[in-house]
């Protein structure tokens, strides 16, 4: 990891593409700015962790939606 200081208005940029600026900072508190294409997509931690579990969890559904599918081809094959 990359540690760096910044004063309020200074900014580091990441590759070509991606400039953080440091808007202001209050206390404990820092607003930052953050200027990058469209397609990529930026999150808070905590969102992208929410976002990550959904996605663990909507993948363990579709694996269960398809065994059960399976199953019931398979009762069906067994019936005819």
């Amino acid at each position: 990891m990359l540690v760096l200081s910044r004063k309020k208005d200074q900014a580091i940029v990441i590759g070509e593409q991606i400039t953080v600026s440091i808007i202001d900072i209050q206390g404990d508190n820092v607003r930052i700015g953050i200027s990058a294409p469209l397609d990529i997509r930026i999150y808070r931690q905590e969102i992208y962790d929410e976002i990550q579990e959904e996605n663990r969890k909507a993948a363990e559904n579709l694996d269960k939606l398809k065994k059960q599918v399976q199953n019931l081809k398979d009762y069906k094959n067994y019936q005819d």
